[in-house]
């Protein structure tokens, strides 16, 4: 009997994948107060996370409680050296860790992530013990993490893992802060910067995000963590492996009609509001006129 019932599950499950077609290769959308699993594809498949890796670095640093008004100096440790990735942060410049969290949460600078895990107590080595703590802490049976900025392929993990991860960084408010702000502007050098979320969706009309990182590399393709609220109540959504950005904006955008039920809204029309200036927001404001 538990076996026809879960395979009844599962075939529910695949039907409701199939019935909104999806770019992203690796899907799972749980609603967070019932677990209650609302879409479904490949959640098992083992993948490259890219910079969805970040949310575990933010959460071993949070949990180090280390001072979060300390400069850090950014390295030529720091620069990436595998991806050759750009950065805006250049070699010499001195910021606040809290400044580093910010730009690798909601920029998802690789300097500032590698920065933090240098710093880390104990440096590197003391970096990648604790994440791996955190990781069997969390249950994540099926997560792998070398390095704190996702731009290694051998940092893994599977929908499902990533699902647990988001829960436990939900819980932390300075990721649900930074990781939402629309934009910022950090003290660079004694020059003013703006820097800007990666993920379209935040701040745009009729979207309420809770916590969001959004992640690339070659192998781990358009990847995307979120938690939504819709309908009212809140889910988290995983994509792993879209093939470009507008493949993975428009299947955040199906999803969450889907889960809302409201059909009375075409995917088009939202799409057209993300085209509008998105102000900063009040938590960016506050932390700026506290530093």
């Amino acid at each position: 009997m538990i076996k026809k019932t879960v395979a009844a599950l599962l075939m529910s499950l695949s039907a409701a994948a199939m019935a909104l077609p999806l770019g992203s290769q690796n899907v799972l959308v749980v609603e967070d107060d019932t677990g209650k699993v609302l879409l479904e594809k490949n959640a098992t498949a083992q993948v490259p996370i890219a910079s969805l890796t970040k949310l575990m670095t933010a959460m071993v640093v949070l949990d180090a409680k280390l001072d979060m008004k300390e400069t850090i100096n950014i390295d030529r440790a720091d620069v990436d050296v595998l991806k050759h990735s750009q950065s805006r942060v250049p070699v010499g410049a001195a910021i606040s860790r809290a400044d580093a969290l910010q730009l690798a949460l909601m920029s998802s600078d690789n300097r500032a992530a590698a920065a933090l895990a240098r710093t880390f107590p104990g440096g590197q080595a003391g970096f990648k013990r604790a994440v791996d703590v955190k990781i069997k802490s969390l249950g994540l049976t099926n997560t792998v993490i070398e390095e704190p900025t996702g731009l290694s392929p051998h940092n893994r993990s599977t929908a499902s893992d990533l699902v647990k991860m988001a829960n436990a960084a939900s819980k932390y408010d300075t990721i649900r802060d930074m990781s939402t702000d629309s934009k910022d502007t950090i003290n660079i050098n004694g020059r003013k910067v703006e820097y800007r979320n990666t993920n379209r969706l935040v701040g745009a009309k009729g979207w309420d995000i809770g916590m969001s990182k959004t992640g690339y590399t070659e192998e781990a393709g358009r990847c995307l963590i979120m938690r939504i609220k819709s309908a009212g109540k809140y889910s988290t959504m995983v994509l792993l492996n879209a093939g470009a950005s507008s493949a993975r904006l428009m299947d955040a955008l199906k999803i969450r009609k889907y889960i809302s039920g409201d059909e009375e809204k075409p995917v088009k029309r939202v799409k057209q509001s993300l085209r509008k200036k998105a102000p900063a927001s009040k938590a960016a404001t506050k932390r700026r006129r506290a530093a």
